[in-house]
């Protein structure tokens, strides 16, 4: 196993699936200064925001997505799951490393189990029904 050291770079990002596309402040003629300068401020943001933090936030956004699509009527039941277990295997597969956001997360992903039970028996129901009371013709 290699040896880490200080002099250690971070490693290079994986190849963009477009030959157009840039990492990092490298230049590009088809991208403004502005645009450059704005990804440049983002990029040193991001390095000095807390790591625990950053994944936080991706969490909060899972949240939301798996709630959105278990809002939709029809509720998009594989969709909302597949965020739902995103989210669970972030917030427990990091136990312990999320900082004070850990108790919130972990109640966000307790509601969002007990809500996609709750909304996938209605919709069970509901399809049962229209299955054995078919509507008259």
């Amino acid at each position: 196993m290699p040896r880490a050291d200080s002099t250690a770079t971070a490693p290079s990002p994986p190849p963009a699936e477009t030959s157009h596309a840039t990492t990092g402040t490298e230049s590009d003629p088809g991208v403004s200064q502005e645009v450059t300068d704005d990804m440049a401020a983002i990029e040193a943001e991001l390095s000095a925001a807390p790591v625990e933090e950053v994944i936080a936030n991706h969490c909060y956004g899972l949240f939301q997505l798996a709630a959105i699509h278990l809002g939709h009527q029809p509720p998009n039941l594989p969709s909302a799951r597949l965020a739902i277990d995103a989210f669970g295997a972030l917030v427990e597969g990091l136990d312990g490393r999320l900082g004070s956001a850990e108790g919130t997360l972990r109640d966000g992903l307790a509601q969002l189990r007990l809500a996609f039970v709750q909304i996938s028996a209605a919709a069970n129901a509901q399809a049962n029904e229209a299955v054995a009371d078919p509507p008259a013709t």
